[in-house]
This record gives C-alpha cells, structure tokens and sequence, in this order.
C-alpha cells in the first residue's frame, strides 16, 4: 500500500530535496498535493569558527568545534545562511501530513536526510525517498517504495567528517608557525599535492639521453591503392641480431639500463651511408586478429577524465554541468563508483544500437559490466542518459556545454551495447646487409579494421595527445617472406629522452584512483583545493606545483610522514569503508588517530595509531604530533639548495634566492617569479636572477630639499622617492609622506638618472587653466598617462606627452567630443582555433586587466600559470568552459547580502545617532522616501538569494 494512501484525499506532503533547480524538477512530476522545497545543501555542520560555537563550549571543544574527550562528539550549528531557509522548512512541515526526505542516495545525501530530521523534528510520518534519476516514473516509484534512513551510512559520512576536521584543524596550524599563514591541510589533498610535487622532483632530478635510429621507406615497385600501398615506413629494429636502443631503454639519469645497441649520431650516419646500395627483403610478415571490446559505462572518475581530453573541462566543471543535466532529469547520478547497467538501460541501448547502426552491430546477448572500484561509495548505476527510453542529443534541446557532456555520456552508453571491432593487426621485418658488413633489420607494424562494432559510436581519448586511438588504421603493402624491397630514402633521426609528463587534472584523478586514494566523487573539489591554495597553478593542461608546495610537501614528509603516506592512506579509506559496513566501531578507531590509544589491538591492524612517520620519533596519534613541534626548523623546511651554494627559499612573502648568510658583504638574493615551474630554476637561470640589480638605486640628492632620491623595485614595479629625514613625522595630522612615483614603461632601475627622477615626481604637472578658470594637470595614472580637468578625464597618447604638452594642445584634445563606450577593439594576440562547445573561433586578447580569452561570448582572464605565449587551445577551451561553467544565481546572491552590510554599521552608531536626532528631523520625509526603497532592495535581495545554487554534496577530503 502506498504510504501516501491515508492521505491522498486532501492530503498535503513535503518534499524536501538539496537543490532548488531539482525542486522545481521534481515538483513537476509530483502535481498538486505535494510540496517541494529545497534544503540548498547541507543546514548545519561543524562550526566555521569559535564565534559559531554556542557559549557552554570551551577550550578545545571550541576550537575543533568536536568534543574529543567525549566520544568525539562534534558540535552542529545550523550554517547563518541556513537560518532562513530552516525556518521556511519548519513552517511548510507544520501544515504537512507527511515528510519525504528525497536527499541523494549517498552518504552525504544521507547525512543532510539525518540532519533535517534532528532539527526539524517532525511529528508526521516520515519517508526516505530514493532515486537515481529525475523522470517521472522514477519520481513515482519512489514516492511509492520509500525505505527508513540508514543510519550506517549516517556514521560513515559523519566519521569521515570528524576525521577530515581533526586533520585540518590540527595540521594547517603547522604550517602557520612554520612555513606561511593561511594555509591548510587536508587527508586527501595533501596527498595529492604530495604526487603533484613528487612528479616534479622527478623532472629536475630528470637527466636526457639522446639516442639516433634510422628510418626507411620501403617500396614494392608496384602501383598502389587504398587497400594495398606501394610503400611502407619502417624504423630500424636490430644491427647484427642486437636491439637498438630507444627511449624505454634510458633511466632518469640518461643511463642505458638494458643490453641494447645506443648508437650516437656519428655511428648512425656511418651506418645509413653503408646501406645506400643494400638489398633488402621481407625476412617475415606475422599477422595476428585484432579485437578491441567496448569500454565499460560512464563512472564520475572515468567521465572527468574524458571530458578532459574531448571537451577541455577541468573536473570540477565537468561536475558542474553535470550537476545540472541529473536535476534537469537528462542522466542519471552523476557521482558513482560503479559500471552497471539497470535491464531498463541496457534494454533502452540496445533499442537504440538497432535504430542507428542496425542489427549486425547488436551482440547477441547484453553485455554487463559489473565491476566496481574498491572503496566504492554506494551502489548506483553507471552514468547515463536518463529513463527507459534515451534521447538523442538532437532531441534534448540542449545547448553549449550541456549538450557536449550529454552527448559524450549518450554515446559511450550506446557504444556500451554494441559489438567488439575486430580486424587484423601484422608486423612486416625487412632486412639487408650494409656494405660494412653489418645485418640491419627494419620492422614496421600495421592495423587494419575488418569490422568497427562500437567504434562506429565511440572511441576512447588518450592522456598522451602523441598515442594513436583505437579506431587509427594503418594499412601496410601486402607482401609476402622473401620479397624484394628497395629503400626510396633512409633518414637518420636523434632523439632524446623525455622527462615525465606532469600530471593533468584528468591524469591526476585517474593517479589518485588507482591508489585507492579518497572517494572518486571528492576528487573535483580535491583538484580545485589545491589549486585554490597555490599549492599548485596551471601552465597551459598541466598541474605545476609551486614552490609553496615543495616546503609544506617537505615539512609533512619530514614530521608527518604517515599522514601523507600513500598506503596508508589509502588504508584509512579500508578502515572508513568496514565503519560504514558495520564491521568496525567509529570510536574506537577515532580514538587510536587521534589518541594513539589501543594500538597493534583489533581491527585496524595498527594502521592508524602509526600515524608518525615511523622513525620511531612520533609513534603516537595525531594530538601528540601536533604538540611536539620542537623538532621542526621552519628555516631547513623552507630551504632548498639550487647550486653553486645558491640556495631557494620560501619566504612569508614568497619565494626568493639567495647566496651568502644575511648581513654579509657578499650576500646575494633575489625574488623569483611566481609563475616559475619548480624545474626551470636551473643553475644558469638562478645566476642571471642574482646578476640583475635589485636593492636600492641612490640617484644623489634633490638640489631644492637636499633630501636623497632612491630607486626601488617594488610590488607593482619599479619606482622612484625620497627618503625623509630622521625624526619627520609619519603618522598623526602632522605626518609626512615622501614624493612618490612610478618609472616609465621606458625606463629602468639600472638606467634611471636623479633628473629623471625629479621630473617624475614632478607630477601631476600644472598645464593651465581653461576659458572658465578650470586647472588641467597632466597625471600619470593606473591606465597610462592622462589630462584631468575638474571631473572631465582624457587620455594621452604617450608617457612624454605629460612634460611636452602645451595648453593649447591640451584644450584642442578637451574640445573634441568625449569618447563614449569602448575604445576600438585591439587586434589578437594569438588564434587558438575553434571552441568545441560554442563552435566559434577562440582568440586571445589584450584587455584592461591583462590577456583574456574569448569567442565572442565568453570572455575568460587568463590565470597566473597562463601566458599568452604558452596557452594552449585546450587551455583556452578549458577556461571559457570552467567560465560558462559557473552559476550566475551565486553573483546575484552575493550583491544581495552586500547590500545589508550597511545595516551592520548604523547599529553599531546608535548612540551617535541619537545625539544628533533634532538635527535628522527635518529630514523625516525624505527618510520615510528612502525607507520605502531600501524595503523594496531588501525583499528583491531575499528572493536573489533564495534562488542560490546548491553546492555539490560530496564533501571536500
């Protein structure tokens, strides 16, 4: 029976959902008789900060915002911007007959289901509503089958929160004292900031071999065609039955690390000379069948990576949109761990592989993929296009970024269904002997497609932009052993060994996977933590660690080993994972992280009490690692040797080199660029820095003040000032500044002369006054140089121009009508082709606040890894996608809270105000005038804000 029976007539039913846009989604299906409201996330959670903390809690309590002493309790407050939306939900609930909570079928879902329960407390029957689609009939079915909480899955979510805060709010204090202010740490995040930095360390440490081969295009002598070419490419393989050495043959250190032929450019030359007159032959052709089968459905790890080498979006914008296509109802959840079908979706496929490839592309029987990812969360079904029946791209409607991630998702799952290619796949050996005597052998390897099967609707991208994909043919001559080949041209080619490709944020994610690290459906929000935090910027696809990173990488390494352990790790993920099964008590494992209390004893084999970093320093729990921070030298953390007694060290303000101790006469030391990859400071380029004039430039004395003028190079570049003498005021009504004023774009520290100097801090220069007796001065300002009269500003051609400029000129430029809107529009600085989601041709260009992307809609600023001359295409799609990506509703909401920040500070007056009341009453109407107003901006604020977005509800690790 279903549990709305006893009220379906006239009945009134709450729905409580986490987003407003799956509300009125839902909403849709559900009819009259039923109301969906949004929770818009999470209501409450651990406090923000000690002000969130009720007063009865102190101490450490009040800090962690969990009672560690007592069972780890942790301390729940409904978040300030909840407070409305909780009333509204209590509210609604009073006039209701029955609550369905119809949060996500995960832990986090679970938890905001839990959550609402305990403040909302209901007096009606309650329902927990689950579905992993939004259409009709699944909003339906779970209206009808509704299940209690699990309250497993509650203690799971809740340990994993507990944990994470215990980490943070424990190890990024830390860093504070002793690498810079305001950083953080996390359990996942540091881990991946920690592989990040490790592939790094790799690159510098990187040394490159080169190596030469030769390669040879061979011809049958026949004519050719598209089924059987007259000729092949083949790239030698051995020289006297001994294998030339390629890339894979070299260590890190360009060492040769197996028994093959390196062969340098001299001994290559020598040998392609001696084989201009050989005659060759085919020695063997080996053919082999070739069968590929289809790649497994959509799961959230799978998807990020390859939105990432189709469509340029980083994960988090692949999350973003979609986020929107599952509460628009076209895919089904999009955070999943696992690769199975429903019989609905794979029977909805296979319909749709008949319809458009026909029935020779239909396996006979349905394919399953069952296996799912260790650790995996809860089980969903793969990602898909929603319901019994898939829409077509073209019948979505959907557009942009929408549609690009829907079809990707539509097509893998139909490909899903369909038949493996099949083909043949042959290796052809050609070999001669050169004139010195040496047996060369050349081997060239094809493929050929017989059959596509899925490759007709899909074919998988790769990380490397260099791999061939699995649909690429290549098709050879057909030959036979012992036929005779002629060498058109033997080209000899040197190589050198590459060092290892950083990660990407698709590469990373799939890193992060296979080490079992963290939940899959965390690691969007991971990547962009660490990107958020400096810890890691972007040069074009790449992940570049800062050098921030590499001090606070150091410092965990050294004093918290296990914590950024990689296996251990990912045994916590075990532990997690047996809590939230049942298997294990969330206590008692709580107590031996953070206590080391109980260890070697049960379950958790010791892996969290070992918390240290096993050398035999720190075999506590957390709390004592924390605490014992005497052997931590901030300085030996933050310093890195470059060479040639150079040394790089990160500093509160950044990072800078230097050479010499402090105060010597021999001290060296300069800033490094903040966009600087950590494997380009050589040597050579640490010197150049060192070489370049830095301090302060003494220019001599002004003739008028007598005061000395300096150059400096500071913050926001190069500038000019006099120093004051001892004892001038600086603070206070009678405080002095010095003059003050920034080099030319023509100048230089190293060149800039005491006359120089003087003119600039000459301006703003008098140039006279208009017919009305109106001053006009000649300013150099943020923009570039300009003429400013009263309120009336124009811009000059040139720096020069404000010495040169006469009146006369001056009032010519004010006589000419202002330019309205925007200046003519700058040509590109670069083209980076056409934008795969908007169709439209993507430039980079220079705008007021510096270079941007475009395609003529979508305007993305370049980020501090960016350049213009580094960026790449995918780079430019990525930031316009990430762009589009982001919720205008959060802009809105922003403008509204700021507008009630006023509110705060007349409060804060009231006593002054009341002083000066007889004052204010003449004013009385004016006032009520301005009241009316203000009303109206504050109820379209409440209605602005009650539109914001829901915010993703994995939690962040």
């Amino acid at each position: 029976m279903s549990p709305t029976s006893e009220t379906a007539q006239g009945g009134r039913r709450l729905v409580i959902v986490e987003s407003p846009a799956k509300a009125k989604t839902i909403k849709g299906y559900l009819g009259p008789g039923y109301t969906v409201e949004a929770s818009v996330g999470h209501i409450r959670d651990l406090p923000n900060g000690a002000a969130e903390v009720p007063e009865k809690y102190t101490g450490e309590v009040r800090r962690l915002g969990v009672d560690v002493e007592h069972d780890f309790q942790p301390i729940y407050v409904v978040n300030a911007d909840k407070k409305a939306q909780v009333k509204k939900l209590k509210d609604l609930l009073r006039d209701s007959d029955e609550l369905f909570l119809a949060t996500d079928e995960d832990r986090e879902g679970e938890a905001i289901a839990w959550h609402l329960l305990e403040v909302l407390k209901p007096k009606v029957p309650v329902h927990r509503m689950v579905f992993h689609e939004i259409t009709k009939d699944a909003i339906r079915e779970a209206v009808e089958n509704p299940r209690d909480l699990n309250k497993r899955m509650v203690d799971a979510q809740e340990t994993r929160r507990i944990l994470d805060r215990l980490y943070g709010y424990e190890v990024s204090p830390v860093l504070w004292k002793k690498v810079m202010p305001r950083l953080s740490a996390g359990r996942v995040q540091s881990v991946a900031t920690r592989l990040v930095v490790e592939r790094e360390r790799e690159r510098i440490a990187f040394r490159s071999a080169e190596y030469w081969d030769l390669t040879g295009i061979f011809a049958t002598g026949r004519p050719g065609d598209s089924s059987d070419p007259s000729s092949l490419v083949a790239r030698l393989n051995t020289v006297d039955g001994k294998r030339v050495a390629q890339g894979r043959d070299f260590d890190s250190l360009g060492q040769l690390k197996s028994d093959t032929l390196h062969l340098d450019e001299a001994n290559a030359r020598a040998l392609a000379a001696a084989l201009e007159n050989t005659q060759f032959s085919v020695r063997a052709v080996e053919s082999k069948p070739y069968r590929r089968s289809p790649y497994a459905p959509f799961r959230t790890t799978t998807l990020q990576q390859e939105a990432s080498r189709k469509l340029g979006f980083g994960a988090k914008a692949t999350m973003q949109v979609a986020q929107k296509l599952y509460e628009n109802g076209y895919i089904t959840y999009m955070r999943t761990d696992s690769t199975t079908l429903s019989d609905t979706a794979v029977a909805a496929a296979r319909a749709q592989v008949t319809q458009l490839y026909g029935a020779d592309y239909l396996p006979a029987q349905p394919r399953t993929y069952a296996g799912k990812v260790k650790n995996a969360q809860e089980a969903h079904e793969a990602i898909r296009p929603s319901g019994d029946r898939f829409r077509t791209p073209a019948e979505t409607g959907l557009t942009g970024d929408q549609f690009k991630l829907y079809e990707l998702i539509w097509k893998r799952t139909v490909a899903s269904q369909m038949k493996d290619a099949v083909g043949n796949s042959v290796t052809v050996k050609i070999g001669g002997r050169a004139s010195d005597g040496r047996n060369a052998e050349f081997t060239a390897s094809g493929k050929t497609i017989t059959f596509h099967g899925f490759l007709k609707a899909y074919v998988e991208g790769a990380d490397d932009p260099n791999a061939e994909l699995d649909d690429r043919e290549r098709r050879l001559p057909q030959v036979s052993e012992g036929d005779a080949l002629s060498a058109e041209e033997i080209t000899v080619d040197g190589h050198a060994t590459k060092p290892p490709a950083r990660y990407t944020e698709a590469s990373l994610v799939k890193e992060l996977e296979e080490r079992e690290i963290g939940r899959p459906s965390t690691y969007a929000s991971i990547i962009g933590t660490i990107l958020d935090r400096g810890y890691v910027f972007k040069k074009g696809t790449a992940l570049v660690p800062s050098f921030l990173s590499f001090a606070v990488v150091n410092l965990l390494e050294k004093h918290f080993g296990r914590l950024v352990d990689y296996d251990f790790t990912a045994r916590m993920e075990d532990d997690l994972d047996r809590i939230a099964r049942g298997e294990a008590q969330a206590v008692p494992w709580l107590k031996r992280f953070y206590f080391g209390e109980g260890e070697g004893e049960g379950e958790g084999h010791g892996g969290a009490a070992d918390a240290g970093n096993g050398d035999g320093d720190h075999l506590g729990g957390l709390k004592e690692l924390v605490t014992d921070l005497g052997a931590i030298d901030a300085r030996e953390v933050s310093t890195f040797p470059v060479g040639n007694d150079i040394v790089l060290r990160v500093g509160r303000y950044g990072p800078y080199i230097e050479r010499g101790e402090r105060d010597a006469e021999e001290h060296q030391r300069a800033d490094v660029p903040d966009d600087l990859a950590p494997d380009e400071l050589s040597v050579e380029y640490a010197e150049e820095l060192l070489a370049k004039p830095s301090g302060d430039f003494e220019l001599g004395k002004d003739p008028e003040t007598g005061h000395q003028i300096v150059a400096k190079d500071g913050r926001y570049g190069p500038y000019v000032t006099e120093v004051l003498p001892e004892g001038t005021p600086k603070t206070g009504k009678n405080a002095v500044k010095p003059r003050t004023a920034s080099l030319f774009k023509s100048m230089s520290l190293d060149t800039v002369t005491l006359e120089d100097a003087l003119r600039l801090m000459s301006l703003p220069r008098v140039v006279g006054t208009d017919a009305e007796g109106v001053e006009i001065t000649a300013q150099n300002g943020r923009y570039g140089p300009y003429l400013k009269k009263g309120t009336d500003s124009r811009s000059l051609e040139n720096e020069e121009q404000l010495f040169t400029i006469t009146l006369d000129e001056a009032l010519a430029i004010y006589a000419q009508p202002k330019q309205r809107g925007r200046a003519a529009a700058k040509p590109p600085l670069k083209e980076l082709g056409e934008d795969p989601v908007s169709g439209k041709p993507v430039v980079v260009k220079d705008g007021r606040f510096g270079p941007y992307v475009t395609d003529g809609e979508t305007n993305a600023t370049l980020r501090s890894g960016d350049s213009v001359e580094t960026i790449t295409p995918e780079r430019g799609f990525e930031l316009l996608a990430e762009k589009r990506a982001k919720a205008p509703a959060k802009k809105t909401a922003r403008k509204a809270v700021a507008k009630k920040a006023p509110a705060k500070k007349t409060a804060a007056k009231k006593t002054t105000a009341a002083k000066k009341t007889a004052a204010k009453k003449t004013t009385t109407a004016a006032k009520t005038t301005a009241a009316k107003t203000t009303a109206a901006k504050k109820t379209t604020a409440k209605k602005t804000t009650a539109k914001k977005a829901t915010a993703s509800s994995a939690a962040d690790d």
